[in-house]
């Protein structure tokens, strides 16, 4: 098959990209590195030169979007802008990136008659809905500007199915985490930033209490999510979203004791370090919690990795790959390496 990655070379848009290439897809991957890395794919270039391209381009641009779509079976949608905070301080740029850009590419997708479009919808779409888990029929008021583009993305996919007859499956992801993910930035995600303040000995802040929980899902459930998706020949299995997490919770504090934990194999030091609490964070919902049934039912999906399996995982990954750009950071200042990652 030929499949378009949208963001492909982002966190999970590069996991994605990984392994639909192992599995011998052909892979056209769209970026335009607002967020993501040419180190994250260069690897997949080399390795697959024949299967695998790339289209620099955004998706606030239609002709970007229909020269990415050209021949394609199907779309994996990850390209957005994330981030509630970003969202909050520059609400203009989240929605014409989160819903215009959306809205180009099922454009461009109904136009080129692809099979199914696939898209990463959130978990911040539930609001302010204090109902645990979360079920997917149910949902609140939004509490930031992102999560209305992520609700507005919802409604568009199922208007352009009843109206265009396009199939399309909703992946309301929940807080995930692993390789590649970035810890770097104002706008880096938890897990990524607690290590990276562990690593260099230096306290996280913790945003309230600590009491506040997520449903935290490892990159690998994620990336399963969206081959059953492209996979499913079950007539009920499309045209729905779908939670796409683990069906666990934990709090932040919790968070901060396993990392602690985890990290402390590599290092012993960070087993004395202690958080600062700081105040809650405008836009987060206190609690996340998701109820994984549907997606059991309708697409027989079953995490691979529970959050404290995959945490191993992300801290393995992570511990290699910070403690190298450290010691790069380090060999720079001292006037010896010239040429460390960046970003483009």
């Amino acid at each position: 098959m030929k499949v378009l990655v949208t963001g492909g070379a982002g966190f999970i848009g590069s996991n994605l990209c990984e392994a639909l290439l192992e599995r011998g897809d052909e892979v056209v991957c769209l970026d335009n590195f607002s967020t993501g890395h040419i180190e994250n794919i260069n690897p997949l270039l080399e390795k697959y030169p024949d299967h695998f391209s790339l289209i620099v381009g955004d998706i606030r641009n239609l002709s970007d979007c229909q020269t990415a779509v050209s021949g394609v079976d199907y779309v994996l949608h990850e390209a957005a802008l994330g981030s509630v905070p970003r969202s909050i301080k520059d609400p203009a740029t989240t929605n014409a990136v989160n819903i215009g850009g959306f809205l180009n590419m099922l454009i461009a997708a109904r136009d080129a008659k692809v099979k199914r479009f696939i898209f990463a919808a959130s978990s911040s779409t539930y609001g302010d809905s204090t109902i645990l888990p979360k079920v997917e029929d149910v949902i609140g008021r939004p509490l930031s500007p992102y999560a209305i583009t992520k609700y507005v993305n919802e409604l568009y996919a199922d208007v352009f199915a009843r109206t265009y007859g396009i199939e399309y499956i909703g992946l309301r992801y929940f807080n995930v985490f692993g390789r590649r993910q970035d810890p770097n930035g104002a706008y880096a995600a938890v897990i990524p930033l607690f290590v990276k303040k562990l690593i260099a000995h230096e306290q996280p802040t913790i945003n309230g209490t600590g009491d506040y929980s997520r449903d935290f899902t490892y990159i690998d459930n994620v990336v399963e999510m969206n081959l059953l998706a492209m996979q499913t020949d079950n007539p009920q299995a499309v045209n729905q979203i779908y939670n796409t997490a683990c069906g666990e919770r934990t709090t932040l504090n919790q968070l901060f004791d396993y990392l602690k934990e985890n990290l402390s194999e590599y290092d012993a030091e960070i087993a004395k370090i202690e958080p600062v609490h700081g105040p809650n964070r405008a836009g987060d919902i206190p609690h996340s919690l998701a109820s994984i049934e549907k997606a059991k039912n309708l697409l027989r999906y079953a995490p691979k990795f529970f959050f404290k399996e995959g945490l191993k995982e992300a801290c393995k990954w992570y511990f290699s790959a910070l403690s190298n750009e450290q010691s790069a950071m380090s060999g720079c200042e001292s006037g010896h390496f010239v040429n460390h990652n960046k970003n483009v």
